[in-house]
């Protein structure tokens, strides 16, 4: 597929993916590779192993892949690198470039026989009549991160950056459904980009000083963007900024519906209070589309029976998960049932406090099932934390 005069898509579409390290997939994704047809052929990144056939299929209908002169690696991670030793035994490149630390990260991996030259920040590689450079962006999200920026044509190959998992048949944003677009790109960076958003602001604020004409993004994962570039811009500069809302994330699981009946009661207290519930039991939702919606939300409560002395395994499994990714500017509450002992609250508001969750009230901690007394507590609870939004989101 073309992207400019000069740059052409060969990656390769994985329809089947339904996981990516603990993150729901259900579109899918892609592995995006860039061939640039310069005097210097060159590849800006490969695919992941099992798919690196239809990468050099992809190549073998534009040239001969033996003239390729150089590969670039602008991220060493598994999904972009993985097909490297085979492309490099294919192709037989001149030479093999990535950042200082993705070519040690590189070598590490692969223990390669092949020099992988490492390029520093702002250095340029000339391709014969167009020229390419290079950005570090160091933790965005691995340590070896880099952009690669082609003059020609004013492309960013922006590695894991401005992406999102979604296979189609479509390779740009344009031609994609806005909901569609709006709702993966916020879970991608949700479920990645999250824990790093001081430095994606730090980035976002240091773009217009590296004088890129930027004409077009091309990801490593995803749809490329062609057209209103600044709407993902701004949308990565909203993500990364945390603003809440008056969005209240009421996470929970149940054992026999109690807690269950408690989650609804303290929704409808939330909502009679001014804020906007979202009840995701976790029966139902999975922990990636749990940090999607705490991106825009200004409350997290979350709910769980006691078991074993525990919280519910699915709870503690999501309260991990979501502790990894730093999410700030919330603020949350505890609840759920027991039947003798009732440990799980307290340890729900211990991670919520690590989390720096600013505790709205005090953890309600119901016996067995909920009578008209207790669900009037949970009501009140969701009341509460409804008022405390209030207080802290400036938001209509």
């Amino acid at each position: 597929m073309q992207v400019t005069d000069s740059v052409y898509w060969v990656g390769a579409i994985d329809w089947v993916l339904r996981d990516f390290h603990g993150y729901l997939t259900g579109r899918g994704t892609t592995y995006n590779a860039y061939l640039i047809l310069a005097d210097k052929i060159t590849l800006i990144d490969t695919v992941k192993a099992p798919f690196v056939d239809e990468m050099l299929r992809r190549i073998g209908s534009l040239i001969d892949p033996t003239d390729i002169a150089y590969i670039v690696s602008n991220h060493a991670e598994l999904d972009h690198s993985g097909g490297l030793p085979v492309t490099i035994e294919t192709v037989g490149p001149e030479k093999i470039f990535a950042s200082t630390r993705g070519a040690n990260a590189l070598g590490e991996h692969f223990h390669l026989d092949r020099e992988i030259v490492p390029v520093e920040n702002g250095e340029s590689l000339s391709l014969g009549n167009m020229n390419l450079s290079f950005v570090e962006t160091r933790m965005l999200h691995w340590p070896d991160s880099m952009f690669s920026y082609l003059d020609e044509g004013g492309v960013l190959f922006s590695q894991d950056a401005f992406g999102m998992h979604l296979a189609s048949s479509e390779r740009f944003a344009d031609e994609i459904a806005p909901d569609i677009l709006e709702y993966e790109g916020a879970k991608y960076y949700a479920n990645i980009l999250l824990p790093l958003s001081s430095l994606v602001t730090r980035l976002l604020q240091q773009v217009p000083e590296l004088g890129l004409d930027i004409e077009v993004i091309a990801p490593d994962h995803g749809p490329i963007w062609r057209e209103d570039i600044g709407n993902i811009l701004d949308s990565y500069a909203q993500w990364a900024g945390q603003t809440p809302t008056k969005k209240a994330v009421v996470v929970y699981d149940t054992m026999w519906q109690s807690t269950a009946l408690m989650a609804q009661a303290i929704g409808e207290g939330l909502a009679a209070g001014g804020a906007i519930p979202k009840l995701m039991p976790l029966g139902a939702a999975h922990r990636s589309d749990v940090a999607t919606e705490i991106l825009d939300a200004g409350a997290l409560v979350v709910g769980s029976p006691t078991m074993n002395n525990n919280m519910f395994p699915t709870v503690a499994d999501t309260l991990t998960y979501l502790k990894g990714l730093k999410p700030r500017n919330l603020i949350g509450a505890a609840f759920g049932s027991y039947g003798w002992s009732g440990e799980a609250v307290g340890q729900i508001e211990e991670v919520l406090t690590q989390m720096k969750v600013d505790l709205a009230a005090e953890g309600l901690k119901v016996k067995y099932v909920p009578d008209d007394n207790a669900l009037a507590q949970c009501y009140a609870l969701g009341q509460q934390v409804a008022a405390k939004l209030n207080e802290t989101c400036d938001c209509e």
